[in-house]
């Protein structure tokens, strides 16, 4: 997805993979990902995670998800961004 993001998707509002990884991962588990999800992620995803998370991708990919909103509720739900900005 990082290559889409500096090539044929430059409207996204992310570019680097651990960005992709935060929005993807705190998607599912509706907060912050790493108070649900032991480090590292990857090792730590139940099944149906890691298939939620594939989906999600490929919604993104497909432009079934709106991966903007996803990056501000992450960020909400991070305390970075207010609900109106």
């Amino acid at each position: 997805m990082p290559d889409l993001a500096r090539t044929t998707h430059t409207h996204w509002p992310v570019r680097n993979d651990h960005c992709f990884q935060r929005i993807v991962l705190d998607a599912i588990c509706s907060g912050i990902w790493n108070d649900h999800i032991a480090r590292p992620a990857y090792k730590n995803l139940t099944r149906d995670q890691g298939a939620d998370a594939v989906r999600i991708c490929e919604d993104i990919l497909s432009g079934k998800a709106d991966l903007a909103q996803m990056n501000r509720q992450s960020l909400i739900w991070r305390g970075k961004k207010h609900q109106n900005t």
